[in-house]
């Protein structure tokens, strides 16, 4: 029972640390983009490796805190509550992609992006009341999904037997 719970503590200040890394990150490196009101990050890189490393619940959890901690620290606290349930969604997606097979994981990670590119289109949709509103997001959305992807593979494949080390 102890093991256990000291486990758990592990896990948690694990994800707790990696949240904070992908919100330092994403708010060093952060690209307004006017035509949507939004902004370009490398989130979706940590949120996915995150995933990738944790599975989905570690990827829900820094998923969620991170996207509403970006969102609040960088001026844009009308999309907290967005962000946290899409880049939580979107990491607990990309999170069941841990341990799978090649097929499964693309199926996992392409889901992943999907539910985040989505997401904001509604919520852009329901945030700024016009069709053009999500249209102009999603140009940026596809391009911060698929960067995140595709950088998150091999960074996750690195990471991974390191930080099962301590878990």
């Amino acid at each position: 029972m102890v093991r256990e719970e000291n486990f758990m503590k592990k896990q948690y200040a694990f994800y707790a640390v990696t949240a904070a890394l992908v919100v330092a990150i994403s708010l060093f490196i952060i690209i307004p983009v006017p035509a949507s009101n939004g902004f370009f990050t490398f989130a979706d890189v940590g949120i996915v490796t995150a995933s990738l490393v944790f599975g989905p619940i570690g990827g829900l959890v820094v998923g969620a805190m991170s996207g509403g901690l970006i969102d609040l620290l960088s001026g844009y606290a009308q999309w907290i509550i967005f962000s946290a349930v899409i880049h939580g969604a979107q990491g607990y997606i990309a999170g069941l992609a841990k341990d799978k097979g090649r097929k499964e994981k693309v199926l996992y990670l392409v889901l992943s992006a999907v539910v985040m590119i989505v997401g904001y289109a509604i919520a852009s949709w329901i945030l700024y009341g016009t069709a053009a509103a999500a249209i102009a997001g999603l140009f940026t959305n596809i391009l911060q999904s698929g960067v995140g992807v595709l950088i998150a593979i091999p960074i996750s494949i690195r990471l991974k037997p390191v930080i099962e080390r301590y878990l």
